[in-house]
């Protein structure tokens, strides 16, 4: 499943660093903990996004200017993500950086009919290599259209399907079809543009800091449909966990496919969207309207 954490944002113009996927991560791994379930305190089959918002850039960082700012969280344990929602609304401010926020209300994304090729693309850095202690293996370029940028992912996917114990071996067997094709024709418009694909992010693990390269990009999946499903609700590639590696369909509406779900503020009523606004209303119906 695949829930939108939407927050109000008590600061605006406040500003988060570029690259602020630690950020994230140290701040959802304090609620895991903080919640108390052991049984969750070292689970690895969940993905996040970066922070979502209107954002203008400067040296600093990204400043966030819109009243409510999004967070994407995707697990197949409903369990899992309950759990860890219901410790960000135990909690009503966090201060993620500079920014002041707090929980809202939640959404919940239609699971899509995914097939055996879909265009995705990333919503935070796909990360390729998995470093070791002072080494700088982590940094390492991979051209995107080579054999070995693809075949990475596929050996790192199929690893973490194997250790989750979901899937039979004769099913593991079956997903030997695997390959990523980005879509190249946006990778070198970004060449010409003198424009980044690949940048060096920061990432902890165990309080050590690694320094690994994320790439930002479209691109094609040929692949099984448990393939598909596991690496859109999981994330692709390494550090998942920290919120490397989301992915979302392209040329998809996204405001046309979520639901509300069962978290949210007392007494909190989500904006209205503008077709809403300028729809004609009834007088008989209520000139607010909860979710």
């Amino acid at each position: 499943m695949r829930v939108r954490l939407i927050f109000s944002l008590k600061n605006k113009g406040a500003y988060l660093p570029f690259h602020h996927q630690y950020i994230l991560a140290q701040f959802l791994k304090g609620l895991i903990v903080k919640g108390g379930r052991e049984e969750f305190f070292n689970y690895n089959y969940f993905n996040f996004s970066g922070l979502k918002g209107q954002t203008k850039v400067s040296r600093s960082g990204l400043h966030y200017y819109s009243s409510l700012v999004t967070l994407v969280l995707s697990s197949p344990n409903e369990d899992f993500m309950d759990y860890l929602l219901e410790q960000v609304f135990a909690t009503s401010k966090i201060e993620l950086g500079n920014l002041i926020i707090s929980p809202e209300y939640t959404e919940q994304e239609f699971e899509p009919e995914l097939e055996s090729s879909n265009k995705f693309v990333c919503i935070s850095p796909l990360v390729l290599l998995t470093p070791s202690f002072n080494d700088e293996s982590g940094k390492r370029f991979i051209n995107p259209d080579t054999d070995e940028f693809s075949d990475l992912l596929y050996e790192s996917t199929l690893t973490r399907m194997e250790r989750s114990g979901w899937y039979s071996q004769e099913q593991m067997e079956s997903f030997y079809k695997f390959q990523v094709v980005p879509d190249m024709n946006y990778v070198n418009k970004l060449r010409e543009q003198q424009k980044k694909f690949a940048r060096i992010y920061s990432v902890y693990d165990m309080d050590v800091k690694y320094e690994v390269r994320g790439y930002t990009l479209p691109f094609t999946l040929y692949a099984a449909p448990e393939v598909q499903d596991f690496v859109f609700k999981c994330g692709l590639g390494a550090f998942t966990h920290k919120g490397f590696g989301m992915l979302d369909l392209a040329n998809h509406a996204p405001s046309q496919r979520t639901e509300p779900y069962k978290f949210k503020r007392e007494g909190f009523i989500p904006y209205k969207s503008q077709q809403e606004r300028q729809r004609p209303q009834n007088p008989d119906e209520n000139q607010e309207v909860e979710n």
